[in-house]
């Protein structure tokens, strides 16, 4: 008999198991065929539910995995849509389910098409009816003049006739477009086809692609035809001996900002192309502009389909089912663009490889780099890593791992040097009375370049939630004595409190250091500063009217508007571009000459090991945006933490430096790169509730590592998270510290799977966390 394994749509600890019925021996007309990768309709208990058939096979009766008897097995009803994943997709949400100890239904998700699939919904009457998903495809109906064509004489009264007839002497067009200029012509079309004047057929129409892909492929530099840099071309022999082994190999591509890695991954696309092969390319979404998919589209065309946030849902359904149909050959796009349906993997790029967007921030809580290292093994596939900071974590694996190689590109591929960083000490600014968030250098840089006909970009740093407190007079923050990380600030009791340990102090009311009343929390709004810089602009003397174009999450969330801002930005002979992260990568323009980062601190100072990483990565990376062409470039940084080692050594492109400061700190402390994390994250309503479940919790795990696990492994206590209250529930968490070489899901795994939820309280587990925040 055969029989097939369906995961249930159904996200809940309780069914979360691949679950066994019989294939039907034969399929009604019209319905689709039962596969692997297809939606079908199954019974459970009374009722029928949606789910996904994961593995099928025929077996004996006696043979049946797992002794289920053959006569209790329950006939799948029928499937309800065409497969949208293969063994390979299947495979991978299994693998993604134990190794990020996630939900299976969340995982085999994934793989399904944007808009939803089919579902079981609740009729009035009380029975379960089946839904098709609101989004799927869109065909056009297209018009073209028949066999009889020629002959045919319409009456003299038939006007609209004769004004269809007229318009397709032209050539075809849709029906929408007659109607448009005619009014309703469905009579008039419905008597010519009868008499075989007209043909009308449908055809699928792909929403938004024609157009933004032809813009794509004007717009775009073809650089295909420059001799690489002599870094450049180390890299691509790297990646070609890469793809020749066949063995999910990674390639760590080290270029500074402006050394050409993109044309890097273009060329080794192409080749791999040219061997029949398909390629993925991973960007992260605050760097996903519309310069790079055009780079992409300009050198490989309407082969490329590109997936991203800023599409609508029907968008990205089209350029998914592209991607199933093989026309698309490489697929660009964010983390999710990994699990499109793309055949015959031969590379796999993730450029910035060191952003945290790569890491899901939802069950399952998987990283983008580990996934696709994951499928070009099992593919033969290579992995390219990129980026101008390369992530510690990947530095390390470059330097333990022999299926690694680290290629340096570090210099830029025009031959250009990397423009002089500044650093300004607003503590310093304070002290000789200017109370501006604008230096007087940074306020005199931006009136010269602007008098200059020159264009600013300047960076607020506001990523993260977490406020400090910090002493406008001497710069001091308030740090933890056991962690050497500082103490956020908490509104509910006036409190400062370590995420690590738990230490907690009263906020005090003057600087402990030297008794200045000006503490403040640190941080201001992009609208605020955007005031602030008119004002600034409108006080010099030398320059007339400037466009402050700013860029945050208020003003880019309509569609479109991420790409209007940006083209506005450079149509402008002088203008000044404001905005947060996604300003920072990705965006290259001839004519910046000056970069300004307002508040270098913000990163530093949040309560995270990986806090001076990221504020390290942001000054270097932002530095890269000024004197990319024939002008020179400069960047200002501003920080109340002038001595940072972070900030000094990214201001000199001194990487060494920063990691003989960093890693001892890592090692001491015990944080990757020389131990893996697990954080169990516990929420619910009631705070005594979490409170209570998380040290039960703990209790457990302790237990499970105590009994199982081999080495040095750490439980620490459960304790509240920074945000320890978010959106009406409170949170507290557990890390687990793992030797480098240990399994940690194998371990923890058992644990949760076998945990019986609890009405009250959520739990979840974060493999590999990007942040403890």
């Amino acid at each position: 008999m055969k029989l097939a394994s369906v995961i249930l749509d159904i996200p809940t600890q309780a069914l979360d198991a691949p679950y066994t019925y019989r294939v039907p021996d034969d399929v009604a007309e019209g319905d689709y065929p039962i596969e692997v990768g297809c939606a079908v309709v199954v019974p459970l208990g009374s009722r029928q539910v949606v789910g996904f058939v994961v593995e099928m096979g025929e077996f004996e009766p006696d043979q049946i995995p797992g002794g289920l008897d053959p006569s209790k097995l329950k006939f799948i009803k029928r499937a309800v849509s065409s497969s949208y994943f293969d063994e390979e997709g299947a495979a991978c949400a299994q693998w993604l389910s134990e190794r990020y100890i996630a939900p299976l239904s969340a995982c085999v998700r994934l793989f399904t098409p944007p808009g939803g699939v089919p579902r079981m919904v609740r009729a009035q009457g009380g029975y379960w009816r089946l839904e098709q998903p609101a989004i799927g495809e869109v065909d056009d109906r297209w018009v073209k003049l028949g066999p009889t064509a020629a002959e045919f004489e319409p009456r003299k009264n038939a006007v609209k006739q004769i004004q269809i007839l007229e318009a397709l002497q032209r050539g075809e067009l849709r029906v929408t477009e007659l109607s448009y200029e005619f009014g309703n012509v469905s009579s008039a079309l419905k008597s010519l086809a009868e008499k075989g004047v007209v043909e009308i057929e449908r055809r699928r129409r792909m929403r938004g692609m024609a157009a933004s892909a032809a813009a794509d492929v004007a717009a775009a530099p073809n650089c295909s035809h420059l001799q690489l840099t002599d870094g450049q071309q180390k890299a691509l022999d790297a990646i070609s001996a890469a793809c020749a082994k066949n063995d999910g190999s990674v390639v760590l591509v080290d270029g500074v900002t402006g050394s050409g890695k993109t044309e890097v991954y273009l060329r080794a696309i192409q080749d791999v192309l040219a061997k029949g092969k398909t390629a993925c390319v991973l960007v992260p979404e605050i760097s996903l502009t519309p310069q790079t998919v055009a780079r992409f589209r300009g050198r490989f065309g309407d082969q490329v389909a590109v997936m991203h946030s800023r599409m609508s849902a029907g968008e990205r359904y089209d350029q998914w089912d592209f991607v199933r149909s093989g026309a698309a050959r490489v697929v660009v796009g964010a983390r999710s663009a990994l699990f499109t349906p793309l055949r015959n993997l031969g590379l796999v790029v993730v450029d910035e490889e060191h952003e945290g967007s790569y890491k899901q921030d939802s069950a399952p809580r998987y990283h983008a780099r580990d996934v696709a290292i994951w499928m070009a093994r099992r593919a033969g596939a290579a992995v390219v890593l990129g980026s101008a900071t390369p992530s510690i974590e990947s530095l390390y694996a470059a330097a333990k791992d022999p299926q690694w190689t680290q290629v340096s590109l570090p210099e830029r591929a025009n031959g250009k040097p990397m423009p002089e960083v500044t650093v300004i000490d607003m503590a310093a600014e304070f002290k000789g009375g200017s109370r501006s968030m604008f230096s007087q250098q940074l306020s005199k840089a931006l009136e010269e370049e602007l008098a200059a006909g020159h264009k600013a970009v300047l960076l607020l740093n506001q990523r993260g939630f977490a406020k400090f407190v910090l002493c406008r007079d001497c710069g001091f923050v308030p740090t933890c004595p056991s962690c050497s990380t500082s103490l956020t600030y908490h509104e509910r009791g006036n409190l400062l409190a370590c995420l690590h340990c738990g230490h907690r102090i009263t906020a005090p009311a003057t600087c402990p250091e030297c008794g200045s009343p000006y503490l403040r929390k640190f941080g201001a709004g992009t609208q605020r500063v955007e005031d602030d810089l008119r004002a600034l602009i409108a006080g010099f003397e030398s320059v007339g009217d400037v466009p402050v174009i700013r860029m945050d999450a208020d003003t880019t969330s309509r569609k479109g508007a991420h790409q209007s801002l940006l083209e506005e930005f450079a149509a402008a002979p002088v203008a000044v571009l404001l905005g947060t992260q996604m300003i920072a990568k990705g965006l290259d323009f001839d004519d910046v000459t000056l970069v300004g980062v307002i508040n270098a601190d913000t990163q530093l100072h949040l309560p995270d090991y990986r806090a001076a990483e990221r504020t390290f990565d942001l000054v270097e990376q932002v530095a890269g945006r000024a004197g990319r062409a024939e002008l020179e470039g400069r960047v200002m940084v501003q920080t109340y933490e002038a001595s940072s080692p972070a900030i000094r050594a990214a201001a000199t492109y001194d990487r060494a430096s920063f990691l003989r400061d960093e890693l001892p700190k890592r090692k001491v402390l015990g944080y990757p790169p020389y131990v893996r994390l697990a954080n169990v994250l516990v929420w619910g309503a009631s705070e005594a509730d979490v409170r209570a479940y998380a040290e039960q919790l703990h209790d457990e795990v302790a237990a499970r590592v105590r009994d199982y696990a081999v080495g040095n492994w750490q439980v620490l206590a459960a304790t509240p998270c920074v945000l320890g209250k978010l959106k009406n529930t409170y949170r507290w968490h557990i890390l687990v510290k793992a030797p480098l070489e240990a399994d940690v899901s194998a371990v923890l795994l058992p644990l949760f799977r076998a945990r019986k939820a609890d009405p009250t309280v959520s739990v979840a587990v974060d493999i590999d966390p990007n942040d403890l925040l």
